[in-house]
């Protein structure tokens, strides 16, 4: 792509500006590892929520979307929209819950539910198990988005790429810690939100596209449907029916847990209060599911007219290696056709939602690495300087891990599908263990253990030959590893009284399931209603889905449901202001 002066110069200015906080909050952030993983939880709703956006925003986003969007149309992005069901779960029953914690990261939370050495095992494991392998396998996914960009964009090698970024993330997230990145992140899903629309408007404007009537006109009805044809039963029950089901309250996936969790009860618990915690991450459900989609999804569709098979893209981009060619580079494509300096708008968005969510995935990482399992396990009276220093290794450590795991990987939908099926099974356990006292650490390990070994066993029978479907795999993982946690759970001891009345007193769990535990501490006040909750979840999923689909459907030219559905989007809004107020009480 022809870049001018003018794109470098938008590039570096975007670059400066998002530098100055980072300078700002270095001092700040060297007080401790409260200030570094935890912004000293003073921070207000508003740049949680937008930090927690962010940082979903990353270069793999949009393409995983336009992989999506070419392979299935609008309806395939049901894998990833469902999970709107688990972000208003957290929001109304567990965000204030976190908050109420008190532990400075989620897994700290794994001593103050549990005792003993199986849950010192659990906060051990999961600090090295989810704060390296897990972490650098999501941050490699992202690594590869970056790479096929900047091999579209400017020609650049795997190599290069990958120590350009890796220096940039470096010394923005080990300088100034999560007040640093919560800052960032405000200004780049700025930058990085525009560039999005704008490559929308000119993708639209090509001549195979044809505006947004020439895409509705040219395009099968089928890639433009909310919903997948009855009569297409595989797709479906793949793309609908089993995230619909299913896959929503039983799989953990960072950004989308089960109660929340990883750098989502990073950003809650780095909140002010629990109003703030509930707050942010009501907003970042909204924006996450219904501001930023349509973008994405429009470059996506467009870029079927303008290259409709993969030879297309690779006749306009011959450089292109071959194990680097799939559906998810038809995003980075349509960038051609941007005029310069808006070119390099959009290169400073893109290379701004990669330094966000590496950002973020660094310094959560090492929150893992460092306070679970450093501090925890290996030198526990340090000062506090020595604990932020050993971050900012870390943080390079891990920098340096990902970039080598990017060279195994191929397309960002081939990470999704893998980091699905390692966590499947456990997303009902970190469900319940909120409001079940009955579950202990021995739930807890086997839960991990045995979703883990689903995962091993299918990767060994696929290498053998014995090749089953997505949909195989995930089920069977579910339905094992949540049989063999319930069994634990049943055939092992529950915790002691004196932990759970701790755990009770301090975070005052709502609902049936601490019906003993509740008897003997008849002292305290439960705040919570399970109820109002219950109604602010559906109310919730309603505004977010309705406001959603009243924006496609305008875009579509179907008034009608896009005026019936904004309707829907009022009263849901209406209902829940009201209803938010109550529970802030």
């Amino acid at each position: 792509m022809k870049i001018t002066w003018l794109d470098w110069l938008i590039v570096a200015l975007s670059v400066a500006v998002c530098a100055i906080p980072v300078l700002l909050m270095m001092k700040r952030s060297s007080r401790g590892t409260a200030e570094f993983f935890a912004s000293g939880r003073s921070a207000p709703w508003w740049l949680i929520g937008v930090s927690m956006v962010a940082t979903t925003f990353s270069t793999d986003t949009p393409n995983l979307v336009c992989n999506i969007v070419r392979q299935n149309g609008v309806c395939g992005n049901w894998v990833w929209w469902a999970f709107l069901l688990t972000g208003m779960l957290t929001v109304f029953f567990y965000a204030r819950l976190w908050r109420r914690s008190g532990v400075l990261t989620d897994l700290e939370f794994y001593e103050l539910r549990y005792s003993g050495k199986a849950a010192s095992a659990v906060r051990g494991f999961r600090a090295v198990y989810l704060g390296l392998f897990f972490n650098c396998v999501i941050m490699a996914a992202v690594n590869l988005a970056a790479v096929k960009i900047a091999n579209v964009v400017f020609g650049l090698p795997m190599g290069t790429t990958l120590i350009i970024c890796g220096l940039l993330n470096v010394a923005f997230s080990a300088t100034s810690g999560l007040w640093g990145v919560m800052l960032v992140d405000m200004i780049q899903f700025g930058i990085a939100m525009t560039g999005a629309i704008l490559l929308a408007v000119f993708a639209l404007r090509q001549p195979e596209v044809g505006g947004l009537s020439g895409l509705v006109a040219r395009l099968p009805a089928d890639k433009l449907a909310f919903l997948p044809a009855v009569s297409n039963y595989e797709q479906l029950i793949t793309v609908l029916v089993l995230p619909l089901t299913v896959l929503w309250w039983c799989v953990w996936y960072p950004g989308s847990e089960p109660g929340g969790g990883s750098y989502i009860a990073q950003r809650m618990l780095a909140a002010k209060s629990e109003r703030d915690a509930l707050g942010g991450t009501l907003f970042f459900n909204l924006a996450h599911y219904a501001l930023r989609p349509w973008p994405w999804v429009l470059v996506g569709l467009a870029s079927i007219l303008v290259y409709p098979t993969l030879a297309d893209i690779h006749r306009v981009f011959p450089h292109i290696p071959e194990n680097l060619m799939g559906d998810d580079l038809g995003y980075s494509a349509m960038m051609r056709f941007l005029p310069p300096g808006v070119l390099g708008l959009m290169i400073a968005g893109m290379l701004a939602a990669y330094i966000s969510t590496l950002s973020t995935h660094l310094n959560w990482g090492a929150s893992y690495l460092v306070h679970d399992f450093y501090r925890r396990f290996i030198r526990r009276d340090a000062p506090e300087q020595h604990y932020v220093a050993m971050g900012r290794i870390v943080t390079a450590v891990l920098m340096i891990l990902s970039g080598f795991l990017t060279y195994g990987l191929e397309t960002s939908k081939g990470a999704f599908d893998l980091l699905l099926s390692i966590g499947a099974g456990t997303g009902l356990l970190y469900l319940l263990r909120w409001f079940w006292w009955r579950i202990n650490a021995w739930s807890e390990i086997a839960a991990m253990v045995s979703s883990f070994a689903m995962a091993v066993l299918f990767v060994v029978l696929k290498y053998f030959g014995h090749d089953f479907s997505s949909n195989f795999i995930l089920l069977s993982s579910i339905a094992c590893t949540t049989l063999i946690w319930v069994l634990v759970t049943f055939l092992t001891r529950p915790e002691s009284n004196e932990v759970l009345e701790s755990f009770f007193r301090k975070v005052h769990p709502a609902g049936p399931g601490w019906g003993p535990i509740r008897k003997k501490c008849s002292d305290v006040a439960v705040v919570d209603s399970m109820t109002l909750s219950l109604l602010g979840w559906i109310l919730g999923v309603s505004m977010v889905w309705s406001a959603l689909f009243s924006v496609g459907s305008f875009m579509f030219g179907d008034t009608t449901s896009g005026v019936v559905l904004t309707g829907v989007f009022v009263i849901s809004t209406g209902i829940l202001v009201p209803l938010l107020r109550r529970l802030w009480r």
